[in-house]
């Protein structure tokens, strides 16, 4: 059974910084593209950044492009997600998610296996 749990939420300041992390066990994690996702209130989930298996390749959003970087430790199956100068706008849960390709197109439908979410809330 699959098994995705994010991690390092919480609440920050605009212009600060997160790093989420996510963890995935139960499949071979190097084979798998992976992705962040969010979904703000009323809102509908959407992509953000997506990975391939190796880390070589990576897609963000334009909303994220130039403040947040993901990457992977294939050795400790743990994607990351370093999340700069963030704004109120980005409140959201974020949730972390695996695809049975190993490049993903960031595309919700690509992504077979999801974590619960971790929740991160900027104030103004």
């Amino acid at each position: 059974q699959v098994h995705v749990v994010e991690s390092g939420g919480g609440l920050v300041q605009a212009g600060g910084s997160l790093r989420l992390s996510c963890t995935a066990s139960g499949l071979t994690f190097d084979a798998h593209a992976m992705g962040w996702f969010l979904q703000a209130p009323g809102k509908e989930r959407e992509a953000l950044s997506c990975i391939s298996w190796s880390g070589g390749s990576a897609y963000y959003s334009n909303s994220v492009k130039g403040r947040f970087t993901i990457s992977r430790d294939n050795a400790k199956n743990t994607l990351y997600l370093q999340m700069n100068s963030l704004k109120p706008q980005d409140t959201a849960m974020y949730y972390c998610a695996a695809s049975d390709y190993r490049y993903a197109s960031c595309r919700l439908d690509d992504f077979n296996y999801w974590g619960q979410g971790t929740q991160v809330t900027v104030s103004s």
